[in-house]
């Protein structure tokens, strides 16, 4: 008795996963597979469909220990909770970890290794700052050399200084529009004098004045803030001190922080002060806001394209000229430094003066 027996000889390959069942049924057939169209049609190599077709499939995915695990565990001590060092982005950590050279790499691969390792992954998710949402869509807007530079305040940061005593400090940031270039300031009080020697001594630095300085209504700056329907009202005497010096003071409408959007970019690395709360005193806190201030100068800046420094040559040019010494030097404040000792006495012009027991070990100022 015959009993007809119908197969079902299509295949349908989709993937290379499917070759090997393809090989089953050619074989079957004695048919001899056209490699050169079977990876045409799935859009791959000739020598990876061979290879899938013969079996060789990859079991998974290869796990590769990275060159970094040996950081690793320094790494995790530095993210630990009773730590006084904060770090509130991947970048401000990788940052730490170059300057003191604990590893060298890119940091792209640095972000890639952390998102990787959810326990430090979990640290950064932590320290996300809730921040309003900024507006829709804005485009740049560039200005000529010499013409613009914008200025703000890195306001109230807390720090831990290696004494172990809490002091707040701020950096007053001015960034040139051209070129990009950034100067940083830090001092222990906004007043208008403070804020006004630093801008006579950033003037000094890049050997002149911008012709417009851009503000947020500082009110150092501002008896009335500027606003949509009016346009505020200058200090008197900040007006007279934009006069000696040459500029014109523009000041920002009232919750349009965007207007100023070249220095509120340059306010990001503040935050790796955080990175050393505990380490430094007072002086070393100088120090590394210098070194801040020079890295950014010398890092090639994504909005230009090009290292601030190195543009500012061209913009250097186009800048109004210094006042004289003397209008320059009326507006300077110099400040000294002096380290109280354990006896509790300072030195001063030869001479030992005492002071309260409170501030032995202390860093202070005088003028």
């Amino acid at each position: 008795m015959h009993y007809p027996i119908n197969f079902c000889t299509d295949v349908d390959v989709s993937c290379l996963r499917d070759l090997p069942k393809l090989k089953q049924l050619l074989e079957a057939a004695n048919v001899k597979p056209n490699m050169s169209q079977i990876a045409r049609d799935l859009n791959c190599d000739r020598r990876t469909a061979k290879r899938y077709y013969d079996g060789d499939i990859p079991k998974g995915t290869r796990v590769k220990p990275s060159y970094l695990d040996v950081h690793y565990d320094d790494i995790l001590e530095l993210l630990q909770p009773d730590s006084p060092q904060r770090f509130y982005y991947k970048a401000s950590l990788w940052r730490y970890l170059r300057r003191e050279h604990i590893l060298d790499c890119p940091e792209s691969t640095f972000r890639h290794y952390v998102s990787e390792r959810p326990d430090i992954q979990a640290y950064f998710d932590r320290m996300k700052r809730k921040s309003p949402p900024g507006p829709a869509g804005m485009v740049r807007f560039e200005t000529d050399p010499g013409e613009q530079a914008q200025i703000d305040w890195k306001e109230d940061i807390n720090y831990l200084t290696k004494d172990g005593n809490r002091i707040k400090v701020n950096v007053l940031s001015m960034v040139l529009s051209y070129s990009r270039l950034t100067l940083y300031a830090l001092t222990q009080s906004r007043i208008q004098s403070v804020l006004m020697s630093c801008l006579t001594e950033f003037f000094d630095i890049i050997g002149g004045v911008p012709r417009v300085i851009v503000n947020d209504n500082l009110k150092t700056v501002m008896d009335e803030a500027r606003t949509a329907y009016r346009n505020g009202t200058v200090n008197e005497r900040f007006y007279q001190f934009s006069k000696d010096m040459g500029f014109l003071v523009q000041p920002c409408i009232g919750g349009r922080c965007q207007t100023k959007g070249k220095v509120e970019t340059t306010m990001k690395i503040l935050d790796d002060i955080h990175a050393y709360q505990g380490q430094l005193d007072y002086v070393g806190l100088q120090q590394l806001v210098s070194k801040l201030n020079h890295e950014v100068n010398m890092n090639i800046h994504q909005g230009t394209g090009k290292v601030p420094l190195a543009l500012f040559k061209t913009e250097k040019e186009s800048l109004l000229a210094l006042p004289s010494d003397r209008i320059m030097t009326q507006y300077k404040i110099a400040q000294h430094v002096v380290k109280v000792g354990k006896d509790g006495l300072v030195s001063y012009k030869g001479c030992k003066y005492s002071v309260p027991p409170a501030y032995i070990g202390r860093t202070l100022f005088y003028e």
